[in-house]
């Protein structure tokens, strides 16, 4: 028996935009499979395959994981936050000086999450009212930030010797689980409620695919903006507390670098440089896969400035990969 013909050129169409649609939505899956599988065959024997060091790669991966959620939104409205890191250093320096003359965990908190969502605020100003490009606009926060975190303890750690907060926020575990996973879990599963069953989720998507439509539509575009600026700093803010609370320590130099991973979880999680698309629980295998390969390349015993290159070509690479995902879907 003979399968159904497609009826007309339209129905043909169709089903191309759904095959297209469909290897964007699971490229980062295939891929990682992928990168898996090579770096347990050809480092299985250096102990990549042990439970502590796959347990290891997503503890190390927590703040950037955590940091990608926001950067989702961002990237999805359409803008980019370069500020991430340095927010996550100086929270890092803020609370441990909190700690050092109160000892208060909760003055600490608040104070680190402040700071961010001030951070965030500024963002977000210096694009929607000053119309600043965001790149621009976050490129020099973030030489601010990071200078000033330099400049406060005069590039001197600041210890943290409360046992409590470092347990919490840091070295602590819960049923053998490490709390820097058991974070992870709580906000992705919070990003991945207000991406998808919320209307923020769908006000961020609108605001990046074609910002003008959403505006007709009566979505008030700069202040969604707003809000994932404030959303971006405040996640990057927490991922400051984490480090503190791993390393036991506030130092400026958390979070270095840490703005170009972010990008490159969401990129590969298939969110579009240009905005209107984005997925929160992709980026988190995104983050996982930069884990990996980071992991794999040490393993592997490759030198520190062998390991920027690579990390590097692979930011390119995802760049790379989102706009032919992109010009393909459509």
């Amino acid at each position: 028996m003979q399968s159904k013909p497609v009826k007309s050129r339209g129905e043909a169409m169709k089903l191309v935009s759904l095959t297209k649609f469909e290897w964007n939505k699971y490229m980062v899956y295939i891929v990682f499979l992928i990168v898996f599988l090579i770096f347990s065959v050809t480092l299985g024997e250096n102990g990549f395959l042990t439970n502590n060091n796959l347990l290891n790669i997503l503890r190390q991966t927590s703040m950037i994981s955590i940091m990608a959620v926001a950067g989702t939104f961002v990237l999805a409205s359409g803008q980019i936050d370069l500020t991430v890191g340095s927010v996550a250093a100086m929270t890092a320096m803020i609370v441990a000086l909190i700690l050092q003359h109160t000892n208060s965990i909760w003055l600490a908190i608040i104070g680190g999450l402040a700071f961010g969502a001030l951070t965030g605020s500024v963002n977000g100003l210096l694009v929607t009212r000053l119309k600043l490009p965001a790149f621009l606009a976050t490129l020099g926060m973030m030489q601010v930030i990071r200078g000033a975190a330099m400049w406060i303890t005069n590039t001197a750690a600041v210890p943290i010797t409360n046992n409590t907060f470092n347990t919490i926020f840091g070295i602590g575990d819960l049923g053998g689980v490490s709390v820097l996973i058991l974070w992870t879990i709580l906000f992705y599963l919070a990003g991945i409620f207000v991406f998808n069953k919320l209307p923020f989720g769908r006000h961020v998507l609108a605001t990046g695919g074609n910002e003008q439509s959403a505006k007709y539509s009566g979505i008030n575009t700069d202040w969604i903006k707003m809000k994932v600026f404030i959303l971006s700093g405040m996640f990057a803010a927490f991922a400051g507390i984490l480090y503190a609370g791993r390393m036991q320590s506030g130092r400026f130099s958390f979070g270095e670098g840490d703005e170009l991973s972010v990008i490159a979880a969401v990129v590969l999680g298939g969110a579009a440089m240009k905005g209107g698309s984005g997925s929160v629980l992709r980026t988190l295998i995104g983050s996982i896969l930069m884990g990996v390969i980071t992991n794999a390349l040490i393993l592997a015993g490759l030198r520190t400035a062998q390991q920027v290159i690579i990390q590097g070509l692979i930011l390119v690479l995802a760049v790379a990969l989102s706009n032919l995902a992109q010009k393909n879907k459509n």
